[in-house]
C-alpha cells in the first residue's frame, strides 16, 4: 500500500515542481511563453492541486481525472518538442502573433529545451498515474 502511494506522491512532486519552474521562468526570468508553452501550462497547473489532494488522501479518483490532463499534457509537449528540434514543418506552429513557439531559445541549464523539461516531467507524471492505477484496487 506505502509503495503505490509513493507513486501518487512523486507524480505530485514532479507536477508541483513544474509548476514551481514555469512561474520562475515567466515571473522572475521574465520570459514570455509562447502559446503552446500556455497550453501545457494549462495542463500541468491543476496536475499539481489534484494529484496533491489524491496523494493526501489516497483517492484513487484523483488520480483517475489526472490521467487525461497529463496524457494531453504529453502530446502538447511532444509536439511542441518536435516543433522546436525541426523534425516538424514551422508552417504548423498554432502561434499568432507574439512569442514564436518555433523560433524561440527557451534554454536553461546550458542549452537544455524548456519543451524537453516539459515533456519529461509529463511522461513521467503518466508513467507514474498509470502505475500507480494499475496496482491500486478500483
Amino acid at each position: 500500500m506505502k509503495s503505490t502511494w509513493l507513486l501518487l506522491l512523486t507524480a505530485w512532486l514532479l507536477a508541483l515542481l513544474s509548476t514551481a519552474g514555469a512561474l520562475f521562468i515567466g515571473e522572475v526570468m521574465l520570459m514570455t511563453p509562447c502559446t503552446l508553452c500556455w497550453y501545457q501550462r494549462i495542463a500541468m497547473f491543476p496536475l499539481a492541486l489534484i494529484l496533491g489532494i489524491a496523494s493526501y488522501s489516497h483517492d484513487r479518483r484523483g488520480a483517475v481525472y489526472a490521467l487525461p490532463l497529463a496524457v494531453s499534457g504529453t502530446l502538447i509537449s511532444g509536439y511542441h518538442t518536435l516543433l522546436v528540434a525541426s523534425w516538424i514543418p514551422k508552417t504548423w506552429t498554432p502561434c499568432g502573433t507574439g512569442v514564436s513557439c518555433a523560433n524561440q531559445k527557451l534554454e536553461i541549464l546550458n542549452g537544455l529545451q524548456i519543451p524537453w523539461l516539459s515533456l519529461a516531467a509529463f511522461f513521467l507524471i503518466t508513467v507514474l498515474i498509470i502505475t500507480y492505477l494499475k496496482k491500486v484496487p478500483k
